[in-house]
């Protein structure tokens, strides 16, 4: 990826960052997509801290890197109700809501439940 693709994409986040602010009661879900891996953090902006971080790293046995995705997705948002947060603001971190970054999304929500909420994580 070229420098002109990185800038843009640094210059989309920081426009996506001065909306999105994670606090105590609702941190922030930030992605970071590499060419080989994928992170997500839950990140408490207050304090500076990172509450819960997972990554493709961490899981194995999976062929495309969209199903790593979906599992990376699946632990963190296990890791955030085990440490109990269960509404989080997402960060795209300047990517397309698309391929990777929405498969991540899609598992850390979990399947729709009949009252209207999601299984996992809020947002």
């Amino acid at each position: 990826m070229g420098s002109k693709q990185i800038n843009r994409r640094k210059r989309i986040h920081r426009r996506i960052r001065k909306k999105i602010f994670g606090t105590a009661e609702k941190p922030r879900l930030s992605v970071f997509r590499s060419n080989k891996a994928i992170y997500a953090q839950i990140i408490n902006d207050v304090d500076a801290v990172t509450v819960v971080a997972a990554s493709s790293k961490e899981v194995s046995g999976y062929n495309n890197k969209t199903e790593q995705a979906a599992a990376v997705g699946q632990l963190v948002a296990k890791k955030a109700l085990d440490a109990g947060i269960t509404t989080v603001v997402f960060d795209r971190s300047g990517y397309i809501f698309h391929g990777r970054v929405k498969a991540l999304a899609d598992a850390a929500r979990g399947a729709k439940k009949e009252d209207g909420s999601n299984e996992l994580l809020q947002f």
